[in-house]
C-alpha cells in the first residue's frame, strides 16, 4: 500500500516566511542593511507594533533575526554575518539584555 504523495514545498519557502511572517511586518530589505543599529531598531519597532506576535517583542525580533541568519547560513559572507551578529547584540542592548560573551 503506498502512502499519499505530499505536495512539494516551494523551493524558497524561507524567503516567503521572511517576507510574510505572521508575527512581524518587516521593512523590506532590513537584513541587507549595513548598519547593525538600524537593523536592530527596525526589528524592535516591527515587533512592538505587531499585534499578531505570540511572544514578547524581544523574543519575536530575535527569533526573526536568528531565522534569517540560520536559513541564509552558508550563503552569508563573513562581513554580512558579522553585521547580523552585531545586530543581535544591538537588539539585546535596546531591550536591556546582557550581550553575549565572546
Amino acid at each position: 500500500m503506498s502512502r499519499p504523495h505530499k505536495p512539494a514545498r516551494p523551493a524558497r519557502w524561507s524567503r516567503e516566511v521572511t517576507r510574510s511572517s505572521d508575527a512581524l511586518d518587516l521593512v523590506p530589505g532590513v537584513f541587507t542593511w549595513d548598519d547593525p543599529v538600524a537593523i536592530a531598531a527596525s526589528l524592535k519597532a516591527s515587533a512592538e507594533a505587531s499585534r499578531r506576535r505570540k511572544a514578547a517583542p524581544f523574543r519575536s525580533a530575535m527569533s526573526m533575526l536568528n531565522f534569517y541568519v540560520n536559513r541564509a547560513g552558508g550563503n552569508l559572507t563573513a562581513e554580512r554575518r558579522a553585521c547580523l551578529e552585531a545586530a543581535k547584540d544591538e537588539l539585546r542592548m535596546l531591550y536591556g539584555r546582557p550581550r553575549r560573551h565572546g
